[in-house]
């Protein structure tokens, strides 16, 4: 049995051997689905999210370029990130005192630690971590302290997601970052996505002295290629200060450079603004 994402002229698809769950949360339409060779896989409102397979590319690009260089780590922000693997990737630093994760949909984690839990991982018992279910950015927009990172792990800008990329989230998520803290947000197919991606790094211009868009391949998402922006008021995101994991199974310090390279096609865009 095959399953497939369709975006446009474009069909992701995945075989599959029996779905696991399914189920209409007050926000979004909920499937896990067994693969052949993929692992346990989730689909939102029919596009892929994660797989227990191919997860790592995804989570380890949006965490360790922010926790290798931001100056300080101890405080951290995920909005969204229901699955579990952002939450996990951060919490790898023993730096890290507080993680604060804001997912909106409370069925997703339900979903997510019963039918993913090789995701999360130990994240969700970690004491570090505090989930807080509601909408991340009402909590952004409201916060009351200050953090050193905010990592804005959303799906793509449909449903509750939609708010995840305007003008005034990033104006509130400047407001919730100390002076020399960082963000990263992820940034859409910077192929098939082209003009979302654009008109995000755009949007975060506005509000963030330091902004950068990084690259990656991803097997599961449109277009096989992912990217995520990088951003601060004052960061040099060149500046690693602590190694990575060697346990890692992507990310690295070549990686991290590497993934900097704008494609010619997107660079001659943003030059053109």
């Amino acid at each position: 049995m095959w399953q497939d994402e369709q975006f446009g002229s474009l069909r992701i698809g995945f075989q599959t051997n029996r779905l696991l769950f399914k189920h209409q949360s007050p926000y979004q339409l909920i499937e896990v689905f067994e693969t052949v060779d993929y692992g346990t896989i989730l689909r939102l409102d029919g596009t892929w999210q994660c797989s227990t397979e191919l997860e790592h590319t995804y989570h380890e690009m949006i965490v360790h370029p922010a926790l290798t260089t931001a100056p300080s780590i101890e405080n951290v922000l995920i909005v969204g990130g229901g699955d579990g693997g952002t939450a996990r990737e951060v919490l790898r630093y023993p730096e890290v005192r507080n993680v604060d994760l804001v997912e909106i949909d409370s069925d997703v984690v339900k979903a997510c630690k019963e039918h993913l839990s090789s995701i999360g991982e130990g994240a969700w018992d970690d004491p570090r971590l505090n989930l807080i279910i509601g909408d991340g950015i009402q909590f952004v927009r409201d916060a009351h302290q200050k953090y050193d990172v905010i990592i804005v792990d959303g799906s793509d800008p449909i449903g509750p997601s939609v708010g995840l990329f305007n003008s005034a989230f990033f104006e509130s998520c400047a407001r919730a970052l100390k002076s020399d803290g960082v963000l990263v947000t992820q940034a859409e197919s910077p192929r098939v996505m082209l003009d979302n991606h654009i008109g995000l790094i755009q949007t975060i211009r506005q509000h963030f002295e330091n902004v950068a868009p990084y690259y990656q391949g991803q097997i599961i998402y449109p277009g096989g290629v992912w990217s995520w922006i990088y951003a601060s008021q004052s960061v040099d995101r060149k500046n690693i200060l602590r190694d990575p994991d060697p346990d890692l199974m992507i990310y690295n310090t070549e990686i991290h450079h590497a993934a900097f390279a704008i494609p010619n096609y997107v660079q001659h865009i943003i030059n053109r603004h």
